[in-house]
C-alpha cells in the first residue's frame, strides 16, 4: 500500500486542488506577499507580546538591536529554508507530508496543529473580548481565570461570531482582513506616538522630544527599563534575538508557510516577509510596549495584567476598540479555520464546517480564561518546538537526500503503509528538545535550533537504514509521468477557466483610493505627528490628543467603508471568466 494513498495513476479530475502543485496561472508576484505578510503579522498578538517584553524587563537597546537581528534571521529563514521547498514542490506541507511520511505521521501532525491553532484562536478571542468588556463596564480580568460572569458571556458571544464566520463565511472575512493591514500599521504607530509626550513629561518634565537620544532616555527610564515585573534584572539581548527569531519557527523552520509561499513565482519573494517581521514584529511590538507601559502607569496595575482593550483605548480612543476587536477577530478566524482544516484531516468523513464548529466549542471555552492570551510568548515558542522537527524531516528529504545519494519519496515508492523513520525522528526530537528545556541547558527561545538539527540527523540515519538509499526506477518514472500529467492538466484548466482581468482605471475607483488613503490613513497619521511633535506643554498635549481621538474614529469609519467599496470594485474588474484561449490565461 502506498504511503498516503497517493497514486500516480489516479485521475487528476478526482484529486482535490490542495493535493496538487500550484499551477502557473495561480502564482503571484512580490507585491502580493508584501501585503499578505503585513496583514498576517500586524495583529492583536502584538499588544500582548509588546507588553510581555516590558514585563520581562528587556532594556531599550536590547529591544532596538535585538529585534532587528532576530527578525532579520526570521526573514532569512523564510527565504532560505521555507521558500525553496515551497517553490520547488508547489505543495503545502500537509500535502508534501502525506507523500513522504504516511497516514499515521500526517494524523499526528494534524492533531498537533488542531491544539496549537485552537489555542492561538482562543487567545485572540479573549483579546477582542477585553475591548468589548470596556464598552459594558465589566471589571478588568486580572486573574488567570474569569472573575465576572459578564466577561464569560462576552467571550462566548465574541467566540460564537468567530466560530460561525470560520465555519461558513471565511472567504468574506479573508477579503475584509486583507484591507485591514494598512490601517493596523498606521494605528499601531500612531498609538505609540500619541503616548510618547506623556511618558516624556513623566521622565524629563517636558512633553517634547528634541532628538532620538531623548526617545532612548524616556523609553529606558519608563518602558524598557531592564528590570522585570518582580524588580529583578530582566532578559537581555540574546533572549530578545531568540524570541524574535523563534516567534514564527512553526512557520519557517516548521514549514507551515509552505502553504503561502508555494504561490510565489520566485523563491526570493519570501523576502516580502519583511513587512510582517520588520513592522509587525518590530515597530508594532515597540509601540505596543510604549502603549502598555503608559496604560499600566495610569491604571496603577502591573503591565502583565493590563487588558489590550484598556491599552488601545488609552492610546487611540474609540478607534482603539476597533483595532483590538478587528485585529483579534481576524487573527482568531484565520487560526480557527486552520484548526478546522487540520481536524477535518483527522475526520475526513465529517464536513469541514461541522468539524470547525466542534473545535470552536472548545475554543470558546478556553477563551474565557485570560491566562491563555497572557501566555502567548511561551505558546508560540513551544508550538514551534513541537512542529519544527517535522519541518526538519521534510527539509532532509527535499534538500539533503539528493545530495546524499538517497531517494525522495522513498517510503511511498517502497510501498510502506507508514514512514516509521519519520515518526521515530519526530518522537526522538521532541524528547531531546523538551529534555533540554527541563534541564535548563539553554534559553528556551533557542531550543528549536538543536531540535531541528537532531530531527534531520536522526531521519537521515533511520531512512538510510530503512531503504532510502535504494533505487526505484519504475516508481520514479511513474512519478515523472504523473508530474507531466499535472502540467498538462493545469494548462487545460487555465485555458478553460481563466482569463486575465481588466485593469480598473476609472475616476470613481481613483476617488475611492483617495478617500481611504488620504482621509482614512493620512489624517490620523498627521494628527498623531501633531500630538507628538507639536505639544509644547501638557495643556496643548491634552488638546491635541483629544482632537486626535475625536477625528480618528471618523477617519476609521471612512477608511473601512471606502476600502471595502474599493475591494468590491476591484473584484468586479478582476473577475475571471470561464472561457478564453491559452494566450488569454493569466500568469499571475
Amino acid at each position: 500500500m502506498a504511503t498516503s494513498g497517493f497514486d500516480p495513476q489516479q485521475s487528476l479530475d478526482s484529486v482535490d486542488d490542495e493535493q496538487l502543485p500550484v499551477p502557473p496561472h495561480k502564482q503571484h508576484g512580490a507585491k502580493h506577499f508584501l501585503g499578505l505578510y503585513a496583514a498576517e503579522h500586524v495583529a492583536a498578538t502584538e499588544f500582548v507580546i509588546g507588553a510581555t517584553f516590558v514585563g520581562l524587563g528587556a532594556g531599550i537597546w536590547d529591544i532596538l538591536i535585538g529585534l532587528v537581528i532576530g527578525n532579520t534571521l526570521a526573514i532569512l529563514s523564510f527565504t532560505l529554508i521555507t521558500a525553496p521547498i515551497a517553490v520547488g514542490t508547489r505543495l503545502s506541507l500537509f500535502a508534501y507530508l502525506e507523500r513522504i511520511a504516511g497516514n499515521v505521521m500526517a494524523k499526528l501532525y494534524n492533531g498537533a496543529n488542531v491544539v496549537i491553532f485552537a489555542a492561538i484562536s482562543a487567545a485572540m478571542i479573549t483579546v477582542s473580548a477585553t475591548a468589548v468588556r470596556v464598552l459594558f463596564d465589566v471589571p478588568p480580568q486580572v486573574a488567570p481565570y474569569p472573575t465576572d460572569m459578564a466577561f464569560v458571556i462576552i467571550a462566548f458571544a465574541v467566540g460564537a461570531i468567530v466560530v460561525l464566520v470560520a465555519a461558513f463565511g471565511f472567504n468574506a472575512l479573508s477579503e475584509f482582513a486583507s484591507i485591514c493591514a494598512p490601517w493596523l500599521m498606521v494605528m499601531f504607530t500612531a498609538g505609540g506616538m500619541v503616548l510618547i509626550p506623556a511618558l516624556s513629561e513623566s521622565v524629563t518634565g517636558f512633553t517634547t522630544l528634541t532628538s532620538f537620544s531623548d526617545f532612548v532616555a524616556i523609553a529606558s527610564a519608563s518602558v524598557f527599563t531592564g528590570i522585570n515585573a518582580d524588580g529583578e534584572p530582566g532578559i537581555g539581548l540574546w533572549e530578545v534575538i531568540g524570541f524574535a527569531w523563534a516567534a514564527n519557527t512553526f512557520a519557517h523552520f516548521g514549514l507551515i508557510d509552505m502553504a503561502l509561499l508555494r504561490y510565489a513565482r520566485k523563491k526570493r519573494y519570501a523576502l516580502a516577509t519583511s513587512t510582517g517581521m520588520m513592522f509587525g514584529h518590530y515597530v508594532a511590538w515597540i509601540s505596543a510596549g510604549l502603549m502598555g507601559a503608559a496604560t499600566a502607569a495610569t491604571m496603577k496595575l502591573s503591565i502583565l495584567v493590563v487588558d489590550p482593550g484598556d491599552v488601545a483605548f488609552y492610546a487611540l480612543g474609540m478607534s482603539g476598540f476597533v483595532i483590538v476587536i478587528v485585529a483579534g477577530w481576524t487573527t482568531a478566524n484565520s487560526n480557527l479555520y486552520r484548526a478546522g482544516l487540520a481536524a477535518q484531516a483527522l475526520m475526513p468523513e465529517v464536513k469541514r464546517w461541522k468539524v470547525t464548529m466542534l473545535v470552536g466549542l472548545g475554543v470558546m471555552g478556553a477563551s474565557c480564561f485570560p491566562f491563555v492570551y497572557r501566555s502567548m510568548l511561551p505558546l508560540l515558542t513551544y508550538a514551534g518546538l513541537i512542529l519544527v522537527p517535522v519541518g526538519g524531516i521534510a527539509f532532509a528529504e527535499y534538500q539533503l537526500f539528493p545530495r546524499l545519494g538517497m531517494t525522495r519519496y522513498w517510503a511511498n515508492f517502497k510501498g510502506l503503509a507508514d514512514n516509521r523513520p519519520a515518526i521515530a525522528s519526530w518522537g526522538i526530537s521532541l524528547i531531546f528538545g523538551f529534555g533540554l528545556n527541563v534541564l535548563d541547558v539553554m534559553p528556551f527561545y533557542y531550543l528549536f535550533l538543536p531540535t531541528w538539527f537532531v530531527s534531520i540527523l536522526v531521519y537521515v540515519v533511520l531512512a538510510r537504514r530503512a531503504g532510502a538509499c535504494e533505487a526505484y526506477p519504475e516508481k520514479e518514472k511513474a512519478q515523472q509521468e504523473f508530474n507531466e500529467r499535472v502540467v498538462e492538466h493545469h494548462r487545460r484548466k487555465a485555458a478553460e477557466k481563466y482569463r486575465e482581468g481588466v485593469e480598473d482605471k476609472t475616476l470613481l475607483s481613483k476617488g475611492i483610493k483617495v478617500m481611504w488613503g488620504i482621509v482614512g490613513l493620512g489624517v490620523p497619521a498627521v494628527l498623531a505627528w501633531r500630538v507628538m511633535f507639536e505639544s509644547p506643554d501638557l495643556y496643548q498635549y491634552y488638546v491635541n490628543r483629544e482632537l486626535f481621538y475625536d477625528i480618528t474614529i471618523w477617519c476609521t469609519v471612512i477608511y473601512f467603508v471606502f476600502a471595502y467599496w474599493g475591494l468590491q470594485r476591484s473584484k468586479q474588474f478582476k473577475r475571471r471568466e470561464p472561457e478564453g484561449t491559452p494566450s488569454q490565461a493569466s500568469t499571475g
